[in-house]
Parts: C-alpha cells; sequence; structure tokens
C-alpha cells in the first residue's frame, strides 16, 4: 500500500535551512548512509517524489555544482508558480497545487505514478503541512541534528499533532518516525469533546 512519506533532516529547533536556504549545519553531522533511517534503504521503497521549487532549485545547484546528474529514476514533481529549468533526460513533472482540490489531485497522481511504491515529500515544509492538512500525509520521517539555527524554513509551518512510532539513532542524528494524527486544533477539540 502506498505511503506519503515527509523524510527530511531537521535542526533541533525544527528548520530545515537556514534563512538564505543553506545546509551547512547539515553536512557537518556525522552519520552512517546505511544506519536507522539511512537514504538508501529508505529510496529502495519510493515509487514517486514530489518537493517545492526552492528544494527543486537547490538541489539542481548542488548538481550543477558537482557535476553529477539527477540522482532520481522516479518521476518527480515540483510545485511552482515559476519557469524552472528542466533536467535533461529525467522525468521532471512541474505542477502548481494551489488550494485543496488541487493538492488532493496532485496527490492521487503521485500514488499512481508510485506504482504500489510510497510517494516521498522531499520538501519543504509548506507542501508537507498542505498534504497533512488535507489528510494525506501519513508519516515523518525526521533525522534530527544536534544544532540549532533560531531562524530559517520551518519544518511545517502550521500546527499538526504528530504520534511518536519509532525512535533510533544514526550517528549525531535522533531519527524519529511519527504519524500524523491531524491539526492541531482539531485534536484538541476532538480530545475535548466537541
Amino acid at each position: 500500500m502506498t505511503r506519503t512519506v515527509y523524510a527530511t533532516a531537521t535542526t533541533l529547533d525544527g528548520y530545515l535551512a537556514d534563512p538564505e536556504d543553506s545546509l551547512a549545519w547539515l553536512f557537518i553531522q556525522d552519520h552512517d548512509p546505511d544506519g536507522p533511517g539511512g537514504h538508501g534503504q529508505f529510496m529502495e521503497g519510493v515509487g514517486s517524489l514530489v518537493m517545492g521549487a526552492a528544494t527543486y532549485l537547490w538541489v539542481t545547484d548542488h548538481l550543477r555544482s558537482s557535476g553529477e546528474d539527477w540522482p532520481y529514476t522516479q518521476p518527480s514533481w515540483v510545485l511552482t508558480h515559476r519557469d524552472l529549468p528542466p533536467i535533461d533526460g529525467a522525468d521532471v513533472r512541474f505542477a502548481a497545487a494551489d488550494d485543496p482540490a488541487a493538492v488532493r489531485a496532485l496527490h492521487a497522481d503521485l500514488v499512481a505514478a508510485a506504482d504500489g511504491g510510497d510517494v516521498w515529500v522531499v520538501g519543504g515544509g509548506a507542501l508537507a503541512a498542505d498534504l497533512a492538512a488535507e489528510g494525506l500525509l501519513d508519516e515523518i520521517r525526521l533525522s534530527i541534528a544536534p544544532v540549532t539555527l533560531g531562524d530559517g524554513k520551518p519544518l511545517l509551518p502550521r500546527p499538526f499533532a504528530l504520534e511518536l512510532g519509532e525512535l533510533d539513532r544514526n550517528g549525531a542524528f535522533m531519527v524519529a518516525t511519527y504519524t500524523v494524527a491531524g491539526p492541531l486544533e482539531e485534536v484538541i477539540a476532538a480530545a475535548a469533546g466537541e
């Protein structure tokens, strides 16, 4: 069964990147790529990907500067309102999802393209929050680094209640898996019997 999984690294204070989109804090962390929360094993189950424009631009800039090719064979969606450069030979599709109906339609396309594999929400936080608000985000897998930024791009820019599943350690990272219980206000109201 296809799951939609937001798998990312975050700082202890809940940021994906600093205000200038830098991930310098991430690259100084010790980790085992084959350990808990490792990227390789996770990617074996991924059937499609979705990311925001800022994530896509960061990835393409990194690939350009390192001379690497697009690393994903899976169909990949980029949510944007701009004309962004495509990647030669890569299955990258550009879309906009401005309202709940568009988010649901996009998710249906992602699930169909995943062909039984998981949908990986690569980033950013606003995209993950849009999916979670529609009840379409099944799991959040976090590699939490022992660093704080104080400001930057938030992990999730809206309040949600989460339920902790697995907890492990990989080098410097605490690796935690959560299910999304729902928007925090709704979970509080349900607990209060409203």
